[in-house]
């Protein structure tokens, strides 16, 4: 679930709170569409939850047990390829 980019950036974008399907397509440089399938694979799996304000569908992480591995495992990557450029 996690292998794929647009989903992790897709949580990624979340860390910081709610955001809603057309914030988090383009946090995830995806269609609207593509963001609510994949968040929906998201929610099947307890990742994200889900919430209604008027029409528009409100995404955050599930709970602290979600968002620490998240934001840490991200992190991490993020200082590896940075690491890897500074050697090219």
């Amino acid at each position: 679930m996690l292998a794929e980019p647009t989903r992790l950036r897709l949580l990624w974008a979340l860390r910081g709170g709610e955001l809603g399907v057309s914030a988090l397509a383009e946090a995830a440089r995806c269609s609207p569409t593509a963001a609510s399938q994949h968040l929906s694979k998201l929610r099947l799996v307890g990742l994200v939850d889900q919430r209604a304000k008027g029409r528009a569908r409100l995404y955050r992480l599930r709970g602290a047990h979600v968002r620490r591995p998240v934001v840490v495992a991200l992190s991490h990557a993020q200082r590896a390829v940075e690491e890897i450029s500074d050697y090219e």
